[in-house]
């Protein structure tokens, strides 16, 4: 039988190790950055999407039931199409709300962009395939450097604190007063006398807060405060309750 759908095995080779190689090179970022989606997960995303590229381009052609002649393929597109959609759900798995939090986005964007790059050496587009990892490692590194330590203020930079205040109660309002001036992200704060004794008041406070370090940074705050016996300040865990 003529084959004119040609392809060599060492070509098939070389595309697949050349996934493997530049998924390997996103995936480090991720596994030293300590994402859910580390370095075995993109190579293996990559190197996915890769063969599925290629059974996509050799793996479905037409053949002349007379003449058993390979005359075409019957849609190149058709299994590559679906990587995309396979890849929507492995990304949606790396989604996780923390608390009043969302993580993954960028990893879920990642294992896209992975899949992408595998698809593109899966069709022999080398120069595509190393231009979209080198754009996605300078994302990944330098951008991701910037918005942590340039761009502070970032909604994605905030951090949801719970502090518990144990303070005289002498000085209970004006330590409440001074944490609704404080801060201006205040999202709940409550004051009632402590079980240490009459003498003492308990107020609690939940802040939203985006600096370099929230929790050094808070209790910075309050340390030249007046009248604060025991201060604890941790990051909360907002839980969901759903009645039925």
């Amino acid at each position: 039988m003529e084959h004119l759908i040609d392809y060599s095995n060492i070509d098939i080779c070389v595309r697949l190790l050349a996934a493997a190689f530049l998924g390997s090179l996103v995936g480090l970022e991720r596994e030293i950055t300590n994402k859910y989606a580390g370095l075995r997960t993109n190579l293996l995303v990559c190197v996915g999407a890769c063969i599925f590229t290629i059974i996509s381009i050799y793996g479905f052609p037409v053949v002349d039931v007379i003449s058993g002649q390979e005359f075409g393929t019957r849609d190149t597109a058709r299994v590559a199409a679906q990587v995309v959609t396979g890849i929507g759900f492995i990304g949606g798995g790396t989604v996780l709300r923390h608390g009043a939090n969302v993580f993954g986005l960028t990893t879920a964007a990642t294992l896209f962009a992975v899949a992408g790059i595998g698809m593109a050496c899966g069709t022999g587009m080398f120069m595509a395939a190393g231009a979209t990892t080198l754009i996605s490692l300078i994302v990944l590194i330098v951008i991701g450097f910037f918005e942590k330590k340039i761009i502070i203020t970032s909604a994605k930079n905030t951090i949801r604190l719970k502090i518990a205040i144990t303070c005289q109660h002498e000085f209970s309002n004006s330590i409440y007063d001074f944490v609704l001036d404080k801060f201006a992200k205040l999202r709940e704060i409550s004051k009632k006398q402590s079980k240490q004794g009459e003498d003492f008041t308990k107020i609690s406070a939940i802040i939203d807060i985006n600096t370099k370090d929230p929790i050094k940074s808070t209790y910075k705050i309050f340390k030249k405060v007046e009248g604060i016996e025991s201060i604890s300040i941790q990051e909360y865990d907002e839980i969901v309750v759903n009645k039925a």
